[in-house]
């Protein structure tokens, strides 16, 4: 006997950094060659010592710390945000206005479940993130693809005539996973403007900002004193503190839309991690000039992607920036056949573009995402060296 399964579950695509792991079963990687992976836009080292350390005391002395916690999220934190984030972006934010989530994926999830259902539409620029398109795709939700085109910059007004009167929202990730790319001010301020005209919501996903290269605000949304109408604002602490085991992630919304979140992060989670909250605060009261020097070698990581991009023949650098560079290769394999075939032959594991695009798009067939943040300028090197090596 089996069990039902819904039928939304049922046509949701499996989680493709899960299924990418898995393309690494019965392959060994010689010592003198071991296993490139630019799979996955996660740290993989540990938070710095201080920040260990206030989490490790809070552990020992803190009781509080393994309690239930606030829904919503712990009043400190929610209020350091609203301080430096109203200081950062040249706006009014308070602290009602701030809501704590397990990671920015929760945060999304939880804002998206006040905002649409089934059989309603959300626009999506392509390429997209996986994990949005799956949850709407778990929802019942029709995902309205936006295409980019080479720039990877979405244009409000295509976006405009894809408004129906289901649309409920438009989603915009800056600077972008997967395309690395940074939206221009203007570009974020034009959908705002079409979202408002149109009464629905602009969801701002800015997981990667502490990495954006340009200096200032990277918009002026918070300065309209109408933001809260129109606006949903998403982060992470995962990328800038490293803390993606802790699961810290944050909404900014009107109180009202926050009031309509509760019910839903109550129901899955009850509260955001405390030790996870701890951090963050510890974090954002104490790291600033160590955040720097990372987005400061991510940067460095940036240039060397670019410049190793541009001596490989054939390839063509449509995106990079932050963690992400998002190419179009020269094989005449599709991208899936050729990411596994990378894995066996050059011991690389990256991601085809077909996982971030829909099905009846051709392009994704051409293109690949390259985490790179996680490897150094001498990984970075030899990772050209291999797909430079590589014949199909």
């Amino acid at each position: 006997m089996t069990l039902p399964l819904t039928p939304q579950m049922a046509a949701t695509f499996p989680p493709p950094v899960m299924e990418a792991r898995r393309w690494l079963e019965g392959v060994t990687f010689p010592p003198d060659r071991p296993l490139i992976n630019v799979s996955q836009a996660a740290p993989m080292e540990a938070p710095p010592e201080g920040l260990r350390q206030a989490l490790a005391e809070a552990a020992l002395s803190d009781p509080a710390a393994h309690l239930y916690g606030p829904v919503l999220g712990l009043p400190a934190l929610r209020a350091e945000i609203a301080a430096q984030w109203s200081a950062a972006y040249g706006g009014t934010i308070t602290a009602e206005e701030v809501a704590i989530t397990q990671g920015c994926n929760q945060a999304f999830c939880a804002a998206m479940s006040t905002l649409a259902g089934e059989g309603d539409e959300v626009i999506l620029p392509t390429p997209w993130y996986f994990n949005h398109k799956m949850w709407f795709d778990m929802q019942g939700i029709r995902t309205v693809p936006l295409a980019t085109g080479d720039g990877l910059i979405p244009d409000a007004a295509a976006a405009a005539r894809l408004v129906t009167d289901r649309t409920r929202a438009i989603v915009l990730v800056t600077p972008n996973n997967p395309g690395g790319v940074e939206y221009p001010a203007e570009t974020v301020h034009a959908f705002f403007e079409l979202a408002r005209s149109r009464g629905i919501a602009l969801i701002l996903d800015e997981t990667y900002r502490d990495f954006d290269s340009r200096t200032g605000a990277p918009h002026d949304l918070f300065a309209d004193p109408d933001w809260r109408g129109t606006l949903i604002h998403l982060y992470s602490f995962s990328k800038a503190f490293r803390l993606t085991g802790h699961r810290v992630g944050a909404i900014v919304a009107a109180p009202a839309r926050l009031a309509e979140t509760e019910k839903f992060l109550d129901t899955v989670a009850i509260c955001p991690s405390q030790l996870g909250q701890i951090g963050a605060l510890w974090g954002m009261r104490n790291l600033a000039q160590w955040v720097a020097g990372e987005r400061d070698e991510i940067l460095a990581r940036r240039a060397a992607m670019v410049a190793g991009i541009a001596r490989l023949p054939g390839w063509r650098l449509l995106g990079c920036g932050a963690f992400f560079a998002y190419v179009e290769h020269p094989h005449p394999l599709p991208s899936p056949d050729l990411a596994r075939r990378l894995v066996r032959e050059a011991g690389v594991l990256l991601l085809p573009g077909t996982m971030f695009m829909p099905e009846d798009d051709p392009d994704g067939a051409k293109q690949l995402r390259i985490a790179f943040a996680n490897i150094g300028t001498d990984g970075i090197a030899e990772l050209i060296d291999r797909l430079a090596a590589f014949r199909a």
